[in-house]
């Protein structure tokens, strides 16, 4: 069986809003790549994250803004024979999105950000403190491309 490659968004958007979780690859200052989870926003084509002003992550994506995002769902261990270890595959669903980080400074954006990402865990309206709006570092994530590819997953 081979991976079937995706290529509406329709796909790729439903693939994402399964996903409670997102890796963030980036690559620092020396050549190195770092990858780490995130909690997302997702909305018409824009991945959108938080985090704080400081630390290693904001230091690599202020220098190089570029990133690859992935998304995986639907994980499934199959087998064809439980004896035979050549057999196991990992059926999933999974999206790769490469774009470029955009710091957003603004506040009524960065309330939008943050509803969104509290969209995707919840259904309860939020309110922000000035305090928490200022002290958190919201971004998007302007998207170049999507691929994504199906392995054994059916509806």
């Amino acid at each position: 069986m081979r991976a079937k490659i995706i290529t509406l968004q329709k796909d790729i958007d439903e693939i994402i809003r399964k996903c409670d979780v997102c890796y963030a690859g980036m690559v620092d200052q020396a050549g190195k790549p770092y990858v780490i989870p995130f909690n997302f926003g997702y909305d018409e084509g824009v991945i959108y994250l938080h985090s704080s002003h400081k630390g290693l992550k904001i230091d690599i994506l202020k220098n190089n803004p570029e990133v690859c995002i992935i998304f995986s769902a639907d994980h499934m261990l199959k087998f064809q024979s439980e004896q035979v270890a050549c057999s196991y595959s990992m059926h999933y669903r999974s999206v790769q999105a490469f774009g470029t980080i955009e710091f957003v400074e603004e506040r009524e954006e960065k309330i939008k950000i943050l509803n969104l990402i509290m969209a995707n865990y919840t259904e309860r309206p939020f309110t922000y403190n000035e305090p928490s709006i200022r002290e958190v570092c919201t971004f998007k994530v302007n998207v170049h491309r999507f691929s994504g590819k199906i392995f054994g997953y059916v509806k």
